[in-house]
């Protein structure tokens, strides 16, 4: 299992969910690059179940994109949503907790 970083102890405080702010820290890391459901979860280091569930509730809020293609689907912050710059002034703030 992955240990937790200085900015991923804040985001999962903040936001209640290891998973969440692994995923969250992740994708907004690499902002315009598109990731597949396993790849998420390898980086990550989480198991299937709260991946999905996780990468759920962010779609629901729009925070992230999905594209599917026949065998994988593929997810990407979203840097449209409303969510998009505070969720970016969050995570610097959190790496600079560090």
């Amino acid at each position: 299992m992955k240990s937790k970083t200085k900015s991923e102890e804040v985001l999962t405080k903040l936001f209640g969910s290891v998973s969440r702010a692994r995923i969250l820290e992740l994708l907004m890391a690499n902002a315009g690059r598109t990731f597949y459901q396993r790849e998420i979860m390898f980086e990550a280091g989480i198991s299937l179940q709260p991946a999905q569930r996780e990468l759920a509730n962010l779609l629901d809020l729009g925070i992230l994109k999905k594209r599917e293609t026949p065998g994988r689907v593929y997810y990407e912050i979203n840097t449209l949503s409303p969510f998009f710059e505070s969720l970016c002034k969050i995570c610097e703030l959190a790496q600079k907790k560090n």
